[in-house]
């Protein structure tokens, strides 16, 4: 049982992200994060699925046999999927249409059904709706990243299309990042969003590396005090 709140929300956000540590959840990712507000939908889709999910998980984690955990963990997570489903078909249809297959398809998302049988069904609520709030925030934000790299790359605008979420606000979002381009196709296809994803988690690995360095305790001599070395041989 984990009550370690800030463990838990690094954990989420870089130590054990589900899309740049754990790899889970890449099939999605990869193919709709052509732009920013695709990449956003699916990510605010999924992290509320993990959040409803693992607070149900959790309360009646005592109630739910070991022998079928899993066919109720899906059960589960299918009820909320379908719940996000029609609300995306009653508010932002034409994301929904555009997003697709992708949405139904949350249900099968390793890093939900991952965190529902790793964490939820062994942790009180309050942890494991913290657990599921930082995952998807999580993997939401690897989701943005991505999808910001890719449009900008590939069509040079950034959210471009927000009004499709957020309505007739947004049309103004849309920022030209190079006038007039002529656009690059790979990094829209699959093989970009590949190679953008390699290049974040070797981004993520630079860094802690370089945090493991800095926390490394460095020896210090204290002034005055030396060193007896001894040298044997000859030194030419």
């Amino acid at each position: 049982m984990t009550n370690d709140y800030r463990k838990i929300t690094m954990d989420g956000l870089w130590d054990n992200n589900p899309a740049l540590v754990q790899l889970l959840g890449l099939c999605p990712l990869l193919a709709v994060t052509g732009t920013v507000v695709n990449a956003l939908g699916l990510g605010l889709a999924s992290t509320i699925v993990l959040i409803g999910s693992n607070l149900t998980i959790s309360m009646f984690r005592k109630f739910v046999p070991e022998s079928v955990r899993l066919p109720i963990f899906v059960m589960i997570i299918a009820s909320f999927v379908t719940c996000i489903e029609l609300l995306m078909q009653a508010f932002t249809y034409e994301l929904y249409t555009i997003l697709g297959i992708f949405i139904p398809l949350i249900v099968t998302n390793c890093a939900i059904m991952g965190r529902a049988d790793a964490f939820a069904i062994k942790n009180p609520v309050g942890a494991s709706i913290l657990d599921g709030a930082m995952m998807g925030v999580g993997f939401t934000a690897v989701l943005m990243i991505l999808g910001g790299m890719r449009e900008i790359l590939g069509l040079g605008t950034l959210f471009a299309d927000m009004q499709l979420l957020f309505g007739p606000m947004a049309e103004s979002w849309k920022i030209i990042i190079i006038e007039d381009y002529v656009g690059f196709l790979f990094a829209i296809l699959p093989p970009g969003a590949f190679v953008g994803m390699g290049l974040l988690i070797a981004i993520k690995n630079i860094i802690d590396k370089k945090r493991e360095a800095a926390a490394t305790p460095v020896e210090i001599i204290p002034s005055g005090e030396t060193k007896r070395v001894r040298v044997t041989g000859n030194i030419s």
